[in-house]
């Protein structure tokens, strides 16, 4: 499917190669197209914990990369050290360490986040070095792009895209709202 949506809806259903947190059958649903190299990316993952320390399990979030090598040129690399610890079981803890440390993101500091988190080195080395996620990252990249995402970071809420302010209480104004509607159809 190579049609760009022009409905602003989310046009790739979660699955089980997300990155999730929450219950699947939360009455909201948050998806995020976002950089770990982009400054507003890392407002959104700051807003996003609290929205998330807020409403607890009424939210099901999940993360997909849409890293601009263009403008964010660790952005890629970033997004691909996200997905090797993925395969050692620390996704979070990386993604969250990339955010904190997104001024810091050359092959060194990789590394050494790898190191800190408890990853295999040598594995995630070999990882990096073959691009075994680069195609993973790049279906997320594809998924934002059919579904109108031309920046980040960029939000979609129950499936229909968030156009607005991104504050915390602008957003999560809009996630309560969509629980509303939900409540409504049931």
């Amino acid at each position: 499917m190579n049609q760009t949506n022009n409905n602003n809806r989310l046009l790739a259903p979660i699955s089980q190669h997300d990155h999730t947190q929450g219950l699947m059958d939360a009455p909201i649903v948050l998806v995020e197209y976002g950089n770990y190299q982009c400054p507003y990316s890392n407002e959104a993952h700051r807003i996003i914990q609290q929205i998330q320390d807020k409403i607890g399990d009424k939210l099901y979030f999940a993360f997909r990369h849409f890293p601009q090598p263009q403008i964010y040129p660790q952005s890629q690399k970033a997004a691909e050290a996200a997905e090797v610890a993925a395969e050692q079981g620390k996704f979070w803890q990386m993604h969250d360490t990339l955010f904190k440390c997104q001024n810091l993101l050359n092959n060194g500091y990789l590394v050494e986040y790898a190191h800190q988190l408890g990853l295999n080195v040598p594995q995630f080395l070999r990882d990096m070095t073959n691009h075994i996620y680069a195609e993973r990252v790049a279906e997320n990249f594809q998924s934002g792009i059919r579904s109108g995402v031309k920046n980040t970071p960029a939000f979609f809420i129950n499936n229909f895209r968030y156009e607005n302010q991104c504050d915390f209480e602008s957003l999560l104004e809009a996630l309560l709202k969509a629980e509303k509607r939900c409540d409504r159809r049931q």
